[in-house]
């Protein structure tokens, strides 16, 4: 079809390898050839945030309890995170890409998009581009990544997680189409559970499925989600890599594998959270003032919570108050989704004066 000989971009996307994990293997040599996981102690009822590939061998994942991920291998070595480590070192891994376009454009710590349409090195190979990039991560911080590069950014991320770890997939504008039609629907953005299993009720299971239906056809029955739909599964993403984009928020959000009792969530999970929040906004909050604190809950049954108190801090005192206004009415009833986040405002110049002084102690 002629849409992908219009998709002429070269989007990379790199995606670290048990990133959290990987640093702690990096700096401590007695956790290289062990099964480790970065969590909260056993009789805390945490959970994991990551493991290395070789505890993944087990069946451990992230998210899973580490009381079940010690009943999977015995021998794990579970230990808690050092969030301003991984920090520092997501900016040397981010340093690194600017040396190759200005045009980067961060997910999360360990993962972002890079367009090198314009980039000349390596005669203008984004594979080799991508190449140069993994090398270079490797030689300075001891560290692999994986990359997907494609002309759409929805289908490099796919690509990055083909040939982990410390892998590469190709995918050329040549090949979309052959690649599209037995890629899962399950992976394809915005598609999640509840989609699938919509999905699923009617035969639609990957992209050959849906291209079989008219855009009517697939609005009809899944709204805005269809017609997205509709152009992913022919490879068509018009979303251009942001280098620049306002942050109106920040937050941290995750789905548990198992639905979890309230004070659990409030007792253990709010405090991972929050940890991880608050390493996040170190950079942030250099251009960027806080003007809301919220907390969101989904329950078992999919009904949803949340709300937001204007602030100008962040606590995890503050956080608890509104948990626990929301869990008032339903403390026996489990969640499965837990989320926090930040609304935030570029500074002002009085920001900044107020800052200095009180950096003065004025």
């Amino acid at each position: 079809m002629a849409e992908y000989e219009r998709q002429q971009r070269k989007i990379i996307h790199i995606d670290m390898d048990c990133f959290y994990a990987a640093v702690e293997m990096r700096d401590n040599p007695q956790y290289r050839d062990v099964a480790l996981a970065i969590g909260g102690r056993v009789d805390k009822r945490s959970v994991l945030s990551t493991c290395n590939y070789l505890a993944r061998r087990f069946g451990i994942h992230s998210a899973m309890p580490s009381f079940k991920a010690k009943q999977l291998c015995p021998d794990l070595v579970i230990i808690p995170g050092r969030m301003a480590v991984y920090t520092q070192v997501s900016k040397q891994i981010r340093d690194i890409f600017y040396r190759y376009t200005d045009l980067v454009e961060p997910l999360s710590l360990d993962e972002a998009f890079l367009d090198v349409t314009e980039c000349q090195l390596f005669k203008g190979s984004a594979t080799y581009i991508a190449m140069d990039i993994r090398r270079a991560i490797f030689e300075e911080l001891q560290l692999t990544a994986s990359a997907g590069v494609a002309p759409v950014k929805f289908l490099a991320k796919i690509a990055s997680d083909e040939n982990k770890p410390d892998g590469l997939c190709v995918i050329t504008p040549q090949q979309i189409p052959t690649f599209i039609k037995t890629l899962a629907l399950k992976k394809i953005p915005g598609v999640g559970r509840v989609a699938q299993q919509k999905l699923a009720r009617r035969g639609l299971f990957n992209c050959a499925d849906i291209q079989k239906y008219s855009a009517q056809e697939l609005r009809s029955v899944f709204g805005k989600l269809g017609q997205d739909l509709l152009n992913y599964c022919y490879g068509i993403d018009v979303r251009p890599v942001r280098p620049n984009r306002q942050r109106k928020s920040l937050a941290v959000e995750h789905t548990f594998t198992y639905d979890v009792r309230a004070e659990i969530v409030r007792d253990e999970k709010l405090p991972l959270f929050y940890a991880e929040l608050k390493a996040r906004l170190i950079p942030v909050l250099k251009e960027h003032v806080i003007t809301k604190v919220g907390v969101k809950i989904k329950y078992m049954d999919f009904t949803i919570r949340n709300i937001e108190r204007k602030s100008t801090q962040i606590s995890l005192t503050l956080l608890e108050d509104i948990l626990n206004y929301l869990l008032t009415q339903n403390m026996d009833k489990p969640i499965r989704l837990l989320g926090i986040s930040v609304a935030i405002e570029k500074r002002t110049e009085r920001d900044n004066q107020e800052q200095q002084l009180s950096l003065l102690g004025v």
